[in-house]
C-alpha cells in the first residue's frame, strides 16, 4: 500500500506566530510509486524453488512453456534483423534459450534460431529454476548467460544496454507491471523491440467457475484460490503508458486437456504456477471442496472422451522503444485518395457482381 507522509505547506516563522490549532496540514504522496501487494514474492519464490528441485517432474510440466516459448520465438524470427545482445526476463528455466536452438518451423533446413540472437541474457529471480538445465547440450549451441535477480520487479540494467527484451509466462506474477514495462523501456536501445507473453483474460476458467461453484456449495462462500489476470484489453494501454510505439497485442489459446480436475492442479504445482495471492486461504482447498469441483468440472466442461479441457489464454504483446528512425504515419489529409471513395466503389463492384 502506498505510505502517506504529512507536511505542512505553511513557512516555519509565519508557522511560529499561527496558534498550534490553526496550521493546516495536508496528506501528500510519499516518494515512489504507489504498489498495490497482490502477490506474495517470497511464495512465488519458494513455489518456483520447490517445483525446481524436483528437476524430473519439473521438465515433464514444460510443455507449456516450451510451446509458448516456441511461439514468442517465431514472433522474434518475423523482425528481419540481428540481435547482438538480448535479455529474457523471468526466464524460468530458460526455455526461450531452448527454443532458439531449434530448426525454425518455416525452414527447418536453415539451421538453428540461435543464429539470430547473439548474447541472451536469462534473468530470474529463482537460482534452482534458472539453473536446472544449465548442463543441457542447448547450453553449447547459444551463449547464454544467467543472472540471477534479487526481485523481480527492479531491473539492475543499465539505460539502453539491449537490442531486444523478451518475457515468456513470468509477467503475470508482477505486482507493479506499469513501473516493469517503463524499466524494460528504459534498458532497450531506441528502435528496439519488447516481445512479452502473458497468462491473461479468462485462462483456466474451467477450473476457476468449478472451485467456485464447489465452495459455493460447501461453505456457502467464496474464497481467493486462483490468481487475477490481467485483461487483453488493458495491456496496449499499459505499453503505451510506458512509453512504447507501434504497438501489437493479440491473444492465442493452447487447451490442454487433462484425466481429472487433480492432474490439473498436480501440474500447476510443478510447473510452480500455484495460486500466490496475499489474500489465499490459508491450508489450500479443502478436500469436500476438491471432490466436489472434480464433479462440476466434469459436467460443465468435460470432453466427450471422458478428459478435462483446461484453457490457458496467452496475451502476446509487442512494442517498440521510440526513435527519431522509426517510419511515422502521414499527416492527416495528405493521402492520394479518399478511402471512403474506395470503399463505396468496392460495395458497388459487390452489389453488381451479385446482381
Amino acid at each position: 500500500m502506498a505510505t502517506l507522509s504529512v507536511r505542512a505547506f505553511i513557512p516555519p516563522l509565519a508557522r511560529r506566530c499561527l496558534p498550534r490549532q490553526s496550521v493546516r496540514r495536508y496528506a501528500v504522496q510519499a516518494p515512489g510509486a504507489p504498489t498495490l501487494e497482490i502477490f506474495s514474492h517470497q511464495h512465488k519464490w519458494m513455489q518456483k524453488e520447490r517445483a525446481a528441485r524436483n528437476a524430473g517432474a519439473s521438465r515433464d510440466v514444460d510443455y507449456l512453456r516450451d510451446e509458448v516459448a516456441s511461439r514468442l520465438c517465431e514472433r522474434l524470427l518475423d523482425i528481419n534483423r540481428h540481435f547482438p545482445n538480448v535479455l529474457d526476463l523471468g526466464a524460468n528455466a530458460c526455455n526461450i534459450a531452448r527454443m532458439l536452438t531449434l530448426p525454425s518451423l518455416d525452414s527447418p533446413d536453415a539451421g538453428p534460431r540461435a543464429q539470430r540472437v547473439g548474447k541472451l541474457t536469462a534473468a530470474d529471480s529463482s537460482e534452482t529454476l534458472l539453473y536446472r538445465d544449465a548442463s543441457l547440450p542447448f547450453n553449447s549451441e547459444i551463449d547464454v548467460h544467467r543472472h540471477v535477480l534479487s526481485t523481480s520487479e527492479t531491473l539492475p540494467y543499465e539505460a539502453n544496454s539491449f537490442d531486444a527484451v523478451l518475457s515468456s509466462l513470468s509477467l503475470h506474477w508482477i505486482n507493479d507491471l506499469p513501473s516493469v514495462l517503463a524499466q524494460v523501456n528504459n534498458i532497450l536501445k531506441p528502435d528496439s523491440p519488447f516481445i512479452g507473453v502473458m497468462m491473461g483474460g479468462d485462462s483456466l476458467f474451467e477450473l476457476r467457475t468449478s472451485l467456485q461453484l464447489a465452495e459455493l456449495d460447501r461453505r456457502g462462500g467464496v474464497s481467493t484460490h486462483t490468481s487475477p489476470l490481467a485483461d487483453v484489453r488493458d495491456v496496449g494501454g499499459l505499453l503505451q503508458r510506458a512509453g512504447f510505439n507501434l504497438l501489437t497485442v493479440d491473444v492465442d489459446d493452447i487447451v490442454v486437456d487433462f484425466p481429472d480436475t487433480f492432474s490439473l492442479m498436480k501440474d500447476l504445482q510443478a510447473m510452480g504456477e500455484s495460486n500466490a495471492v496475499i489474500s489465499r486461504e490459508k491450508g489450500g482447498v479443502q478436500r469436500d471442496v476438491l471432490l466436489a469441483a472434480e464433479h462440476i468440472y466434469r459436467a460443465l466442461h468435460g470432453n466427450e472422451d471422458g478428459s478435462q479441457p483446461a484453457t490457458f489464454r496467452m496475451i502476446y504483446m509487442i512494442g517498440w522503444k521510440p526513435s527519431p528512425k522509426q517510419a511515422k504515419p502521414l499527416e492527416r489529409g495528405t493521402g492520394m485518395f479518399s478511402i471512403k471513395d474506395f470503399l463505396e466503389k468496392e460495395g458497388e463492384k459487390k452489389r453488381d457482381g451479385k446482381e
